[in-house]
Parts: structure tokens; C-alpha cells; sequence
């Protein structure tokens, strides 16, 4: 027999399990992750409009996982470091359209270009692996979804940070949407559609920084980002 705690530590675990990998958005100095599931739906998005391919597994993952680079801030629990990004993608072409090898490139520049101008990723290296061949696309209407979940807002940094242009709204996937101690902060957000991630999150540093008592560091997390 279970109780209500054995249920919340379930929901909590199951939620971090859906979130991936956390990424380093930008750099060392940046101060922000960005959930795995949250920027494949981007890049999922971006493969939909190249002709010739259907997406299939996505994986983003360190390109170089030798020495950790040392965050200028305390990271997420369980986040990668800091590092320069490798995406591997599994496709199948489609019959018609441009040739395999032209359709594969567009897949290649179309993810490296969603990885950069729309969210802040810096990737340099993806990697497209065709497993096959299909009679006709998918249909990308039958995805999931990234949870949309929001958190309550509550004090002067979730009023701050809830109030900086392209947030749609607070997230709590790691618990509250707002977590302080030992002279640091973690806010956790959900970006709207239309601005680039990494612009969104060096934002919200800047406003929770400004509106916290004591000058602690200031980390964002981005557990989704919505699409138009």
C-alpha cells in the first residue's frame, strides 16, 4: 500500500524522466539548460518542413565528452556541462520530391539552423542516419506534444521572471517554478512561440537577479518550448 507522499515521489520521478537530457543552452557564462524533449519538439518542427524525409529517433547528446567545461552557476540536478552539442537523427526518405542525398542535406541544415536561430544550441555536428524508405510521409499531427504544464506564480522573482517578454509561462518539473538557497536560484520556464530560447533565458536571469534579495546567481531552466 502506497501513500499520497509514494505518489507525489512517483509523479516527480516520472516527470524528470520525460524531460531527457538536460542541454547547456549557449555557453558557460550563459547560465541556462534547456530540456531534451523541449528542443526536439523544436527540431521536430524544423524537419517537418523538409520534403524527402520523415524523422524518426532524435538524440542530443555532448559532441565531446572528455573534460567537463565548469558552468559559471550551479547547474540542474543531473544537467550536462557546458559543451559544444551533437545531434543524431534517424530518417526514411519519402518517394517523389528531391533526390536522397539532397533531402538528407536539407534535413541536416534544417536542424542545425532550428538548433541555432531558434533556440541557442550550439551544435556543431548532426548527424543524419537514413534507416529506410517510405510510400508516403507521416503525419506529424500524431505527436506528443511538450507537457505544458505552468506553475503558480508566487513572490517578486516568479512575478519577474513570469513578466519578461517571450516566457509563456512558469514551469515546475523539478518542483516549485522558483527554487532558492545558498545564494542561488533556479527558475524554470516555458517559452512562448516566436522567441528564441536562449534570448528568453538570459532575460529572465537578468529580471530574477534584479528582483532577488542578496545578489544570488541565477539559473534558468527551459522544460518547453511552445509552438506556433
Amino acid at each position: 500500500m502506497t501513500g499520497d507522499g509514494d505518489d507525489g515521489w512517483t509523479a516527480a520521478v516520472r516527470s524528470r524522466l520525460a524531460l531527457g537530457r538536460l542541454l547547456p543552452l549557449g555557453g558557460a557564462h550563459d547560465g541556462a539548460w534547456i530540456a531534451e524533449q523541449a528542443a526536439a519538439a523544436v527540431l521536430r518542427r524544423a524537419a517537418d518542413g523538409v520534403s524527402g524525409m520523415a524523422l524518426g529517433k532524435l538524440r542530443i547528446a555532448l559532441a565531446d565528452p572528455g573534460p567537463d567545461t565548469v558552468p559559471q552557476v550551479p547547474p540542474p540536478p543531473s544537467a550536462l556541462p557546458p559543451g559544444a552539442l551533437r545531434i543524431e537523427a534517424e530518417a526514411e526518405g519519402t518517394t517523389g520530391g528531391e533526390s536522397l542525398p539532397a533531402a538528407v542535406d536539407g534535413l541536416r541544415d534544417a536542424l542545425f539552423a532550428a538548433a541555432a536561430d531558434l533556440l541557442g544550441l550550439a551544435v556543431t555536428e548532426v548527424d543524419v542516419r537514413v534507416t529506410g524508405l517510405l510510400d508516403a510521409p507521416r503525419d506529424p499531427s500524431a505527436r506528443v506534444g511538450p507537457d505544458r504544464r505552468s506553475a503558480a506564480v508566487r513572490g517578486p522573482v516568479a512575478e519577474a521572471a513570469a513578466a519578461v517578454p517571450g516566457v509563456a509561462h512558469l514551469t515546475g518539473a523539478l518542483g516549485a517554478a522558483v527554487h532558492s538557497g545558498d545564494g542561488h536560484v533556479r527558475v524554470e520556464i516555458a517559452v512562448a512561440p516566436g522567441h528564441r530560447a536562449l534570448d528568453v533565458a538570459a532575460a529572465v536571469r537578468a529580471a530574477a537577479a534584479r528582483a532577488a534579495d542578496g545578489g544570488p546567481s541565477v539559473t534558468v531552466l527551459v522544460t518547453a518550448v511552445e509552438l506556433p
